[in-house]
């Protein structure tokens, strides 16, 4: 894919560019995201570093990005917005951006270009999916599975379809407590092709369909709401799988040693970035602007991927993809975006999400009630 293409580039450190003096900028600034080893990434890759050089600031994390649409709607009604930087997926930021709780952007204005002058429009290419939207990372969603639970005799799973195969693979599932995916592999495991998994859903006959399919597991789901949620779960031997975000996974598996495979078909990819909340002060905007332009620069994208397995969103980033922070091994064989990786790849779409989200969260959230 052309998202996912690696360029060659000069690696140099690219200094933060402040839109504004800092006594005219805010001294602290509410950052929200997922927790779990992806914040961590965060907080080491680009927020530690900002603190460093701004020791004035105080930085303070809120781990709500999974819940960021409803409360951002929420605090928009109350005009109390509390937020200064909210870390979305893509389809939540179009939503964002359509109901003017996100404020546009200039990309090439606020972000900064790569090292040998590309603009940053350029540099992040066609991942720029919203006037909001300012991405870091590419991602998948994909699912774990204990490797010594798998029964004698039988091989272990490489099948996204294995998560419906309660007899030959017994135990209980962990899944998102969201439709977003589950509702596709459904689908996917219900025989609908590839290409048409979208067409299906978008109908009231193909949500059904995908329900009755998670039907089938249903009793054997525990639903999960934290990304850091499935890797626990596994680590404790509660479920035989589950599905979670690939740089949980790598973190269990790399970094602590589990005894948890890695099960890559049907991955969904997907994006995750910034927007920021429309109508903010003047101070706290202005040091927005100066993090963001320093924390999504070409150095500080791929510094994240030493601490997890994510690709980062810049071009110019992918060469100085290097070894991991503390293991000393080599990132690239871990991203989603590996050849060996991405044989079965499920792209993800973020426009029919934020057209359907909320309707069909709502038929979701009625089925796992009854």
């Amino acid at each position: 894919m052309q998202l996912f293409k690696t360029l060659s580039a000069t690696a140099v450190l690219v200094a933060a560019s402040g839109t504004a003096f800092a006594a005219d900028m805010a001294s602290d600034m509410t950052l929200v995201s997922w927790g779990g080893a992806y914040q961590a990434s965060q907080v080491n890759a680009y927020a530690e570093p900002y603190k460093a050089m701004h020791p004035e600031v105080t930085i303070t994390w809120d781990e709500s990005s999974n819940e960021a649409v409803a409360k951002l709607r929420a605090m928009n009604e109350a005009n109390n917005v509390t937020w200064d930087l909210v870390d979305v997926v893509a389809s939540d930021a179009l939503r964002l951006c359509d109901e003017g709780l996100a404020m546009e952007i200039d990309a090439n204005e606020l972000l900064a270009p790569a090292p040998d002058g590309t603009s940053a429009e350029d540099d992040f290419g066609d991942l720029l999916v919203s006037d909001c939207y300012i991405p870091q990372i590419v991602y998948s969603t994909t699912v774990g599975f204990r490797t010594d639970m798998v029964p004698e005799g039988t091989d272990a799973p490489t099948d996204i379809c294995a998560l419906f195969d309660t007899e030959t693979y017994p135990g209980m599932r962990s899944l998102e407590k969201r439709p977003i995916n589950n509702m596709e592999w459904a689908l996917l495991c219900d025989g609908v092709a590839k290409d048409e998994v979208y067409d299906v859903l978008g109908t009231p006959e193909g949500q059904q369909q995908a329900l009755d399919k998670l039907a089938t597991i249903k009793d054997d789901v525990i639903w999960w709401s934290a990304g850091a949620d499935t890797p626990q779960l596994l680590a404790d031997g509660e479920v035989f799988m589950g599905s979670t975000y690939n740089g949980r996974l790598f973190s269990a598996i790399v970094e602590q040693d589990q005894p948890i495979g890695m099960l890559w078909d049907a991955q969904v990819f997907d994006l995750d970035g910034w927007i920021i909340p429309a109508g903010l002060p003047e101070d706290r905007l202005a040091r927005v602007k100066d993090f963001v332009r320093f924390a999504t620069d070409t150095q500080r994208l791929a510094d994240q991927s030493k601490y997890i397995s994510y690709g980062p969103a810049r071009k110019s980033s992918a060469p100085l993809v290097g070894k991991h922070a503390t293991l000393g091994i080599d990132m690239a064989p871990h991203m989603p975006t590996d050849p060996a990786n991405s044989k079965n790849t499920f792209l993800y779409n973020y426009e029919f999400w934020a057209d359907y989200r909320d309707d069909i969260d709502a038929k979701f959230q009625a089925w796992l009630a009854q």
